[in-house]
């Protein structure tokens, strides 16, 4: 690992090397210390649908207390279920509601200007699969690095946190997912904690950050995590079963069993600890192995001691042993309070709301065109369209009922196809969304805007398509006018078939209860619209003034009829009026500015129901 590194600096300009420098230093760092930690949530004992379902406390953290010092490093470990990713996330300043005692950084509780010195690395690599890594780390730093550096400086300084990381060999290589091959697993890894390093945090924190990683690629992300911490920065890990090259490369090692300590300390010295309380392993193992067990309540000398007497044997001798010497250095320890990290006040945003949207619609428009122009879409619209046109082939005024038709199908189709469309959009995002805003790295109106604006390509572009195609092979009325009305009606249609998807797909953030939930209510809509049933009983026609069918297809007949048209007809005098036949006369060929005002007060008001539904997402980043 060293001679990839030293040939990939080699290849660094002197720029990136100036850059490259300022980060192998923290510039303040950060003594972390926390005493008799405590955190409790509330559960309910008996199921919702019991009537005596009482709500009891469930206490995960029980009175953690430790230190860790600029430039060490500490590895959490314990089984699954004993508190580590609950007191990572308590630490760095993530934990929603109660947490009992202190919790201090140099000093002091966490503020604004610690979480812009804050690295949080979560357990899974939450990126976007068909941006390149130089791309996610570019739109990262000009998002989280201050204004004070130019654009050119933000991306010099992306380039040179590349170099840091090794990932120089797959910089221009895609990130990928699940049905997108891209990197590799140790290279997504890094990346992630590449995103962190940009604001050159004093402390950072990393959920499992060696989790489905091979022993060689685990070790070299250590290995980066270890020079990292020798440059000053403070860094605590969760680590589920580390092998003993990593184990040793820890400098401080801490030890959770049901949310109790049972050690924090010396990595190297931790097994005479317990070889000093009567616990030592019967043969050669690996450290982390011999520590799991005993959180486990298990004892390597194959003894039949019962396991919560283990535990509660361990936990004893921390207190008696350990404890109290640990909050005495708590309180001994220089406080080495930074002026500059602390007291400095700060602007809430590191950036402008227009650079925020700028970026993001760049970013947006480059992940999702794959997915928006993609050829399944593409083609589904296409095959759609040319068998609607075949199907209402040259149709005329003569066939009144066929044409009334195909201006429903416009209403149906372009009702359905965006909504689903758009109910996927945020839940997809939620977990992006939710890294990102806790981060603090944009507003979430930037974002909002952002997306809803790299959307309108496919939802405009494809409607468009379609109306190009089946109106003139069906015949309707071919004038510059008739035909872009139509249009028009169209795709407002699709704004606010898409805004109730949106609204839909926030407010919900499951993609199938979703899914369902915009089939009935469209369903729903489209029912009450007035072809399939002319005669709505009145208790229920109120549904026709919420749906957007309805107005769609009024506007429709509108731009193809005005009430002084006629149509061949069985009577006495061949003829009759457009606005006279059954059909027209139940949904009526006036009204137009009404329907088109509620169509954009749908465009607006589902829009504003979606950013309050999404309101709820990262609220410690607001």
């Amino acid at each position: 690992m060293q001679q990839e590194m030293t040939d990939l600096e080699v290849q660094t300009q002197t720029t990136q090397e100036d850059h490259s420098t300022i980060l192998k230093k923290a510039n303040n760092p950060v003594t972390l210390k926390f005493e008799d930690v405590v955190y409790k949530i509330k559960t309910k004992k008996g199921g919702i649908l019991k009537k005596n379902s009482k709500s009891e406390e469930k206490t995960i953290l029980k009175g953690i207390t430790g230190m860790v010092l600029p430039g060490e490093m500490l590895a959490m470990l314990g089984p699954s279920g004993s508190g580590k990713t609950t007191l990572l996330t308590a630490l760095g300043g993530r934990l929603g509601g109660r947490i009992g005692g202190s919790i201090t950084y140099n000093g002091k509780p966490f503020s604004n200007i610690m979480k812009r010195n804050t690295g949080f690395v979560t357990q899974d690599d939450v990126l976007y699969p068909h941006l390149t890594v130089t791309e996610t780390l570019v739109f990262t730093a000009l998002l989280r690095l201050p204004n004070s550096l130019t654009e050119e400086e933000k991306v010099i300084h992306a380039e040179s946190v590349i170099t840091q990381l090794g990932l120089n060999k797959c910089k221009n290589s895609v990130i990928g997912g699940p049905l997108l091959r891209g990197v590799s697993g140790g290279e997504r890894k890094r990346v992630s904690i590449g995103q962190e390093m940009l604001i050159n945090p004093s402390l950072l924190f990393l959920d499992e950050p060696t989790s489905g990683l091979d022993s060689t690629t685990a070790q070299r992300i250590v290995a980066t995590l270890w020079e990292l911490a020798n440059g000053g920065r403070t860094v605590v890990m969760t680590i589920h079963q580390p092998s003993s090259r990593l184990f040793y490369m820890f400098h401080k090692v801490l030890l959770l069993s049901e949310g109790n300590l049972l050690y924090i300390g010396k990595g190297a010295e931790t097994m005479d600890y317990f070889a000093g309380i009567g616990y030592a392993p019967s043969v050669a193992m690996n450290p982390s192995d011999f520590l799991l067990d005993l959180s486990n309540g298990v004892s390597s000398d194959d003894s039949n001691e019962d396991q919560a007497v283990i535990k509660q044997t361990l936990i004893s001798a921390f207190r008696t042993k350990l404890c109290d010497r640990l909050k005495a250095e708590l309180h001994e320890i220089h406080r080495n309070v930074h002026e500059g990290l602390e007291d400095k006040q700060i602007a809430r945003w590191t950036t402008t709301w227009w650079q925020q949207f700028s970026v993001l619609l760049r970013r947006g428009v480059k992940e999702r065109k794959h997915e928006s122009f993609s050829g399944l879409k593409i083609a589904q619209v296409l095959v759609v369209a040319f068998l609607s046109g075949l199907l209402w082939w040259q149709s005329d005024i003569a066939h009144l009922q066929e044409q009334m038709g195909l201006l429903f199908f416009y209403s149906g189709f372009w009702g359905f196809f965006p909504l689903l469309e758009a109910i996927f959009t945020f839940p997809q995002e939620r977990m992006m969304l939710e890294k990102e805003r806790s981060s603090g790295m944009y507003r979430l109106s930037s974002f909002f805007m952002a997306r809803t604006v790299a959307d309108l390509p496919m939802e405009l572009v494809l409607p468009t398509i379609f109306v190009i195609i089946t109106y003139w092979m069906a015949g309707l009325k071919a004038t510059a006018g008739n035909f872009f009305e139509t249009l028009f009606v169209l795709l407002i249609s699709v704004l606010a078939s898409q805004g109730l998807g949106l609204a839909i797909g926030a407010l919900v953030m499951d993609q199938k209860s979703a899914a369902i939930l915009g089939s009935v209510i469209m369903l729903s809509f489209t029912l009450a619209s007035g072809y399939y049933v002319q005669h709505v009983p009145s208790f229920i026609a109120w549904i026709k003034y919420l749906s957007i069918s309805q107005y769609t297809y009024k506007l429709l007949l509108g731009s193809q009829y005005k009430p002084s048209n006629t149509y061949p007809c069985a009577t006495s005098t061949g003829i009759c009026l457009v606005e006279e036949f059954p059909s027209v006369k139940l949904v009526g060929l006036g009204g137009k500015g009404i329907s088109v005002v509620a169509l954009a007060v749908m465009v607006i008001g589902y829009r504003l129901i979606a950013y309050v539904g999404l309101m709820r997402i990262g609220r410690t980043s607001k």
